[in-house]
């Protein structure tokens, strides 16, 4: 299987599987000294694992990090530091039921990517999906909190905007509450609304989408390129590479369609020496290089599939049958991807500013 790795001048390589041995990554063009620990990444990683509240699956992984490679301490340093080396992050599986998945080892899951699996490369791990699992995504938390440390200047945070057909008020955004609430949501009423929404999905053992927005505050003027390298294109292909999404937009995104040319024009003013824009509807980046705004993206992702509402499908042998996909699965696998979008985007950013870097000095 190729295509394990993203990125140019900070690069990423995950490798494991959901019912294996372990997952993890390597990190590949970290700059030297940055001061890194293992407790750094698992905060990252805590928000991300599974069985936090009754709205994720109640499988019981710690998702305990070690850093196995990368780093370096002496005398001589303050701290940990990494030291220009590939950096390898090892998270062990310790809570895997493989028997859930027995009775549909033969069965296509309507939703998920066995038939292409199986079409590409002939044999598919049908064990919660084998390495089309979103187990995958603690591997990319992991790497996106060492990213976070490339570019302490930017800040980057996330939150839940919509639970299916439920959306935030936007007047009510409060980045205080994204953690008070076991759904990243800046909205405490939609907050409250989700819960009861939620737990109806739930108890039917069904599933729902949602809607994750993304914002980095902090992103100088000048990183990304104007043609095959723009900053947008690398953050809507990081977005669309986590499992179950379905759609990307940058900034205004799909709302600029239904809206006229001095709707959506940002307009500027100067700020004493310094031009200041007076809306964000491209999402800080224009022509594909930031602009110094706010870099902001939204993503989609799909209702969860496994669901318990029997559904029709065909065997690998070709045989018509119907399938029920048991197992602990998110109700709403949106809730889990919102530090999976992060940490994404962190990754990118850290691998233009090393690409900026690069080139400009």
């Amino acid at each position: 299987m190729s295509h394990n790795s993203f990125g140019h001048m900070f690069r990423i390589t995950t490798f494991g599987e959901s019912h294996g041995v372990a997952l993890g990554c390597v990190v590949d063009g970290c700059p030297a000294g940055i001061v890194i620990t293992e407790d750094d990444i698992q905060s990252f990683l805590d928000k991300r694992k599974p069985g936090t509240s009754r709205f994720t699956t109640q499988r019981r992984e710690p998702d305990q990090v070690k850093i196995l490679s990368g780093v370096f301490q002496d005398d001589r340093t303050e701290g940990q530091v990494t030291t220009g080396t590939p950096i390898a992050l090892m998270i062990e599986n310790v809570d895997q039921r493989s028997k859930d998945y027995s009775e549909i080892r033969d069965k296509f899951r309507p939703g998920h990517a066995d038939f292409t699996y199986l079409e590409k490369y002939g044999v598919r791990d049908y064990r919660g999906g084998g390495r089309s699992s979103a187990r995958e995504t603690a591997a990319r938390v992991a790497a996106g909190a060492i990213a976070r440390k490339v570019v302490p200047m930017v800040d980057v945070r996330a939150a839940l905007v919509q639970m299916g057909p439920h959306k935030i008020n936007r007047d009510n955004w409060d980045w205080n509450q994204v953690g008070a609430n076991p759904f990243f949501c800046p909205d405490a009423r939609a907050a409250g609304e989700w819960e009861a929404y939620l737990d109806g999905i739930r108890k039917a053992g069904s599933s729902c989408g949602a809607v994750i927005e993304v914002v980095a505050s902090g992103v100088p003027a000048g990183w990304g390129a104007p043609v095959y390298g723009k900053l947008d294109q690398d953050i809507a292909s990081a977005m669309m590479s986590i499992n179950a999404v379905k759609g990307v937009e940058i900034g205004n995104g799909f709302e600029a369609a239904a809206i006229t040319g001095e709707e959506n024009a940002d307009e500027i003013r100067m700020t004493g020496n310094r031009p200041e824009f007076q809306s964000n509807n491209a999402g800080g980046v224009l022509g594909g290089i930031s602009s110094g705004q706010d870099v902001v993206c939204r993503f989609a992702v799909k209702p969860t599939s496994s669901i318990l509402t029997p559904r029709k499908t065909v065997t690998s042998s070709g045989e018509e049958t119907d399938i029920i996909t048991k197992g602990r699965h998110d109700p709403c696998v949106g809730i889990r991807a919102v530090p999976v979008g992060e940490a994404m985007m962190a990754i990118v950013l850290a691998d233009h500013y090393l690409r900026h870097r690069g080139q400009n000095g």
